[in-house]
């Protein structure tokens, strides 16, 4: 699956340069279904590099896990869902000496989940490097009631907690792995913009 190009934006909205090799470093790699093959190009430009990592993948039914497997990596894993590796992978980064970098590649839910926690780990930002590929689905944060709504694709949309219709922002917490919306129609209750699908 290619890279996801997106249009530049706010400062906070993430930028995900891609993945490069960072010769004789420790890594630690975490991929779902849209970002295996970021893995395997990653391979095709340093196999040391992968063969001396920590693999860690979602496949979520894609058929990647036996080409990723067959790079022969210090240490593989295959979870069902990102809860399911999120053990590993915490004990993975308490693990992780100075100077490990992590590599993470797929959905801009799986790339914010893992960073805050590779984050809250102790991981300087700098050490992690990222590459969007598949659905650009936003996990937003309803500023209002603070629930969570996975998978958001239109702007506006309905939270799923207190039923508000918000606005899809760009303001991101890296905290939260999430962006914020805001009520659209407060200051005109009823009144809401037309229903557009969420562009890169």
């Amino acid at each position: 699956m290619p890279r996801t190009e997106f249009t530049p934006s706010i400062t906070t909205r993430p930028v995900y340069p891609g993945l490069s090799p960072v010769p004789g470093a420790a890594a630690l790699m975490l991929a779902d279904a849209s970002g295996a093959e970021a893995l395997i190009e990653l391979a095709l430009q340093d196999a040391a590099l992968i063969a001396a990592a920590h693999v860690i993948y979602i496949p979520e039914g894609a058929p990647f896990g036996a080409a990723l497997a067959a790079l022969h990596p210090k240490h593989y894993h295959e979870g069902p869902s990102f809860s399911a590796i999120l053990p590993r992978f915490r004990k993975a980064l308490l693990d992780a000496h100075m100077g490990t970098r992590l590599y993470l590649a797929g959905s801009e839910t799986l790339i914010g989940l893992a960073m805050a926690e590779a984050l809250a780990a102790g991981l300087p930002v700098d050490a992690i490097q990222s590459d969007h590929r598949g659905s650009i689905a936003r996990r937003m944060q309803c500023v209002h009631c603070k629930g969570i709504t996975e998978g958001v694709t239109t702007d506006p949309f309905t939270c799923s907690h207190c039923g508000l219709t918000l606005f899809v922002r760009d303001h991101y917490s890296r905290r939260l792995a999430a962006f914020q919306g805001v009520c659209v129609d407060a200051e005109t209750p009823g009144i809401v913009p037309e229903l557009q699908e969420i562009k890169p």
